[in-house]
């Protein structure tokens, strides 16, 4: 066991071996219990590898994610990778892969309670190494009473509000206050900041993109220049996404970036240029496996994945293999789902099987236990979501 337990070989192992018996042993792709997530495990190290190797061409550092894939075994796949580390959404997230010994993390949220701070401080006596976003002179407070009390320094980014308004400082005025209230406690220690614009993330226009990342780029400078001015400059300037990657890296103003979803890929990025070509240098890897039920209709089958197999906030499933790709996927309720097809399509039938890129691969992820990881029709492993059902 490691500093908090450890999802070891013999773990996963386990894990495999009850899998197996749950899906009769079953290792075809074709005959997995459905509705359930289908893992192309080569297609998701070639996603790893390329993005490894553009962060690595642009001289910048990579902290994916782990939202998108809530996963110990693919954190530590990233990191072998050349991942400097792991961004964590919650506090939760941070305790999963810190009790699988995935260390180096970075929770992209303040934290504010007093029971989750307490938790965050038990993580980093235990010997994790955390990085702490804050936004608010009240929280660099309860940040330095919980470090004098554990002993402990803690490292802190300071959150800047680059026009997402989720959190973050408003003006590079108040990040130096920030960081100087940091800078002067005996307990902390002031990384760098923290940029991050979701909302730019899925513009489906790289041009308009980049309009929106130049606006992000020239505000996280004006931060920067004046963290110079005072004596403070910030040795981590972090953010980023797979949207914005190829903007943000090659861009001077980052040291590392966040990208999460381009490990997967989704119905929401298959929208989106990635480049001013209308390419993607990442291919999909994720996909939800659900099986035609019903096929009395002239113009449509019924499957077995409805609202309760898919994240409901993004665009609809996409239909990738087994039915026509120009099939439309809409719910029928909790547990159904409706392929309609095109007058003279070949029609799935009873039992077969279709497969569907996922709307918006973090949240459909979360309602699943583990992934199916597969190479043609083989299952070849089976790997648990151990960060599934934390916030």
């Amino acid at each position: 066991m490691g500093r908090a337990g450890k999802m070891d070989d013999l773990t996963v192992a386990a894990h495999n071996a009850k899998l197996k018996s749950l899906d009769g042993g079953c290792r075809l792709r074709h005959l997995l219990n459905t509705p359930c997530l289908i893992l192309e495990l080569d297609v998701l190290r070639e996603n790893l590898a390329s993005m490894a190797g553009r962060c690595a061409a642009w001289g910048v550092n990579l902290r994916p994610h782990a939202k998108s894939h809530k996963s110990s075994i693919i954190a530590r796949e990233q990191l072998a990778a050349r991942a400097v580390g792991i961004s964590c959404a919650t506090v939760d997230e941070t305790e999963a892969l810190a009790t699988a010994n995935i260390d180096h993390l970075l929770i992209t949220s303040p934290v504010v309670t007093q029971e989750k701070m307490d938790r965050v401080a038990l993580l980093a006596r235990q010997g994790a190494d955390i990085l702490i976003v804050v936004d608010h002179s009240d929280n660099v407070t309860a940040w330095e009473a919980v470090a004098e009390r554990s002993s402990i320094p803690i490292h802190l980014l300071v959150d800047v509000d680059v026009g997402h308004h989720r959190s973050g400082v408003l003006s590079p005025a108040h990040a130096v206050r920030i960081a100087k209230q940091i800078a002067a406690s005996q307990w902390l220690r002031f990384a760098g900041i923290q940029g991050y614009h979701g909302g730019i993330q899925h513009i489906r226009s790289f041009e308009r993109r980049v309009e929106g990342a130049k606006a992000v780029h020239g505000f996280l400078n004006d931060v920067c220049d004046r963290l110079k001015e005072v004596g403070l400059p910030p040795r981590i300037v972090t953010g980023g996404g797979t949207g914005s990657h190829a903007i943000d890296g090659p861009s001077g103003v980052f040291t590392e970036i966040q990208a999460g979803s381009y490990l997967f890929m989704d119905a929401e990025y298959s929208q989106v240029a990635l480049d001013a070509e209308g390419r993607s240098p990442f291919a999909p890897a994720l996909f939800v496996q659900t099986t035609v039920i019903s096929a009395n209709l002239d113009d449509c089958v019924q499957t077995d994945a409805g609202t309760k197999a898919f994240a409901l906030n993004g665009p609809p499933p996409i239909v990738f293999r087994g039915a026509p790709r120009d099939a439309a996927y809409c719910y029928l309720g909790d547990e159904h789902g409706r392929l309609t097809l095109s007058p003279g399509s070949v029609f799935p039938q009873i039992g077969d099987r279709v497969e569907c890129l996922t709307p918006h691969c973090d949240p459909t992820v979360h309602l699943y236990d583990h992934y199916h990881c597969v190479r043609g029709d083989q299952v070849v492993e089976q790997w648990p979501i151990d960060a599934r059902k934390r916030r």
